[in-house]
């Protein structure tokens, strides 16, 4: 795993909310995390959560074919826990935002199958239980994401000036600019990557996808992080309806069965 972050790349992070780290796993760890991947959503037979059976994939609706979408695969597939939870990939989160620990919020699959719509722009954090300018995402190309088949896109430097509203994932690539009409004259930055490849983002870099135009799939592996000591903003995402009965706005989100510790610098930092 290339997992050493350089000066330049921690600064362009930064700057433009996201980089791209070309050969990130070795063709050994692609084969690996590909494995993990396919067979968890096997597993999981069209559950979109684990102990959730009424929430189900498929379907007709424009978001049902934008991705396969299975999220914390960390919770039942033993492999991808220590992927997931591997605290190499951790380290790179924090030193991308300065923090010191950072927790898991939630992996998921996004598999664009074949002829799959296009991912609107949006911005991550807003659906979430916590709202914080320091989280971040791991995206995983383990296939290779194209021009053809739904590669990601940015928008540069949002992340310095976006709040905590979206637009959601809808029919509509522009309908984030409704919100955010400064960013509707913003060029956007292609991200093609080989398989093995990944990128990171933060949670509040507005970012989209290419349909894909191929009869081919696009597999991606990612997961959004949580910095330590972020609170309840009253969204229940993916929690429980039990967890959501046990927490109030501004409890600590520090439940190790729901968000462990990925990375903490010194363990003095954690409660």
């Amino acid at each position: 795993m290339r997992s050493e972050l350089t000066q330049a790349q921690i600064d362009s992070y930064r700057e433009n909310g996201f980089i791209v780290i070309p050969d990130f796993l070795t063709p050994e760890e692609l084969a690996v995390w590909r494995e993990a991947v396919d067979e968890s959503v096997r597993i999981r037979d069209g559950r979109k959560l684990p102990g959730r059976p009424d929430w189900k994939g498929g379907g007709e609706s424009y978001y049902e074919n934008v991705f396969i979408q299975r999220l914390n695969l960390w919770k039942d597939n033993p492999t991808m826990r220590r992927l997931i939870l591997d605290p190499r990939i951790g380290k790179m989160a924090c030193d991308l935002e300065g923090i010191d620990a950072i927790r898991v919020w939630h992996d998921q699959t996004l598999i664009k199958e074949p002829w799959a719509n296009p991912t609107s722009f949006h911005l991550d954090v807003p659906y979430w239980s916590f709202s914080s300018r320091h989280a971040v995402s791991i995206w995983v190309a383990l296939d290779d994401a194209t021009f053809e088949n739904g590669c990601l896109f940015f928008l540069p430097g949002t992340h310095k000036t976006a709040r905590f509203d979206n637009a959601g994932i809808g029919p509509n690539m522009n309908a984030l600019f409704k919100i955010y009409p400064e960013f509707a004259s913003l060029r956007s930055v292609a991200a093609p990557m080989k398989a093995g490849s990944c990128s990171f983002h933060n949670g509040l870099t507005a970012h989209g996808a290419h349909a894909n135009m191929t009869p081919g799939f696009r597999r991606a592996m990612t997961c959004g992080f949580m910095p330590d000591g972020c609170t309840f903003n009253g969204k229940k995402n993916i929690l429980s309806d039990e967890q959501i009965a046990r927490l109030k706005i501004g409890d600590a989100l520090r439940d190790e069965d729901q968000n462990p510790i990925v990375y903490a610098r010194t363990r003095s930092t954690l409660p």
